[in-house]
């Protein structure tokens, strides 16, 4: 048994009581032993990603851990690479090795509902396997992951006084994106009914996709994304559904009246605009100087929008920002911002297959991109991914969320629960963000 004693802000005790490493339910084949990262993958940062789902009452906490654990070991076979290691620092491939992947439990002295109406976003952290959040982590020096090796997938399930839980995933971003994330996440919960013995007349299938390709080394090492420090702060931001339409019924307005009509926003769209806009007037007003030019990455799905779709369940980054940028502040308006970004979605339609995509980053300098992508925001997208749907047989998750500071100039949107909005988590330098917080424009609509 470890015992750990971590404080959540000042206020929740946090115990670490076991940790276990799950591997795979049978050996990975010795053909697959080898996954090639693909271009995309190895230009990704370096980076968790940390996803948490809360539960209330779920039962015997013994049964349903060990629930998890031996779904965990069976859907591991399927997501093979998962369970290996790769390279902490330009990896080219996973090394499938059936090494496991590590599932720690923790009790928490809160009750639930404590813990969601009084706590703050950076109480989240504590919730995964040594913090492992984005780019931070309080491994330990007896920890089993060596300095040059990643173990892709850590799970902590934490068990509140009230008998909620809340289950962390952190999963390398170098072998996955959100969409393959949902997916994984949801696989593992069909796997757990599965096992459990009141459900084990479901029929259901794993279908992964992992798609192969060939090997490839880049030298992408000097070109990495700023990590966030003391002087950021990330914070979440509720817009309901009533305020994220306003928000349309305005940009519907604005485009109409310049004469450059907009008339089917969507609301990860003007949601974008907004962030982004507000963020910049902040730092205009933080910097007390002129406008400087900035522009802004959306992070967009490739999977569906290609002539050679790749298939839905394809695991993997198969993300590419779309890049909005702006070099006067007169083109920080609607028509400008949304309609360059349907357009640029619209020209994924004449991609003929990823292949061509990598053939187009190739061509175009990729050490170049790279280097532009430093000093962006970035906004990405959970929204329409089914997080909500991750019943592990104890019904949906009461809340999801992201966990960690993010990298400064970073806005992360996710379906608020029931669906009734969108939850923007925003990651700005300090000063910033106290102007941010304050805009009347983003108050109106949050």
């Amino acid at each position: 048994m470890i015992c750990n004693l971590v404080r959540f802000g000042r206020r929740q005790l946090h115990t670490i009581v076991s940790r276990e490493i799950i591997k795979p339910s049978s050996l990975t084949p010795s053909h697959l032993k080898t996954y090639n990262l693909s271009l995309l993958d190895q230009i990704t940062p370096g980076t968790f990603i940390p996803i948490v789902t809360f539960y209330p009452n779920t039962g015997s906490s013994h049964d349903k851990a060990l629930d998890l654990k031996n779904s965990l070991s069976q859907t591991l076979t399927k997501y093979y690479p998962f369970a290996g290691t790769h390279a902490k620092v330009a990896p080219s491939y996973v090394d499938c090795n059936d090494n496991g992947a590590e599932f720690l439990e923790a009790s928490i002295d809160s009750t639930l509902s404590d813990f969601l109406q009084n706590s703050q976003h950076k109480d989240l952290d504590q919730f995964f396997p040594h913090g492992l959040v984005n780019f931070d982590s309080n491994r330990g020096e007896d920890d089993l992951q060596s300095d040059d090796q990643v173990t892709p997938l850590e799970v902590q399930v934490n068990h509140f006084e009230c008998g909620g839980v809340a289950v962390a995933v952190s999963l390398s971003h170098k072998v996955a994106d959100g969409s393959s994330f949902a997916h994984f996440i949801n696989d593992w919960a069909k796997m757990t009914r599965f096992c459990s013995r009141e459900q084990k007349h479901e029929y259901f299938s794993i279908d992964p996709q992992f798609i192969t390709f060939p090997y490839m080394k880049l030298n992408n090492t000097r070109y990495t994304l700023e990590r966030s420090d003391d002087c950021v702060l990330t914070r979440s931001f509720m817009f309901p559904n009533s305020k994220i339409h306003e928000l349309k019924l305005k940009v519907k307005a604005i485009t109409a009246e310049s004469r450059q009509p907009i008339t089917n926003p969507t609301r990860v769209e003007v949601l974008t605009w907004l962030l982004y806009k507000c963020a910049v007037a902040a730092a205009t007003k933080n910097n007390s100087g002129p406008f400087k030019p900035t522009g802004v990455g959306q992070l967009a799905n490739l999977r569906g929008k290609m002539m050679e779709q790749l298939p839905e369940k394809s695991i993997g980054n198969f993300f590419i920002p779309l890049e909005i940028l702006t070099k006067k502040e007169s083109e920080m308006n609607p028509e400008s911002f949304v309609s360059e970004l349907k357009k640029q979605k619209m020209q994924f339609k004449a991609l003929r297959n990823i292949e061509t995509l990598f053939g187009i980053f190739l061509d175009n300098n990729l050490e170049e991109q790279l280097r532009k992508s430093d000093g962006a925001y970035i906004c990405s997208s959970l929204c329409g991914y089914p997080v909500y749907d991750i019943d592990f047989g104890w019904g949906k998750p009461i809340k999801v969320t992201h966990a960690g500071n993010l990298r400064k100039n970073t806005f992360i949107l996710i379906d608020a629960p029931n669906k009734d909005g969108i939850e923007a988590l925003v990651c700005l330098g300090k000063h910033d963000m106290a102007i941010f917080q304050t805009d009347p424009e983003l108050l109106a609509f949050g």
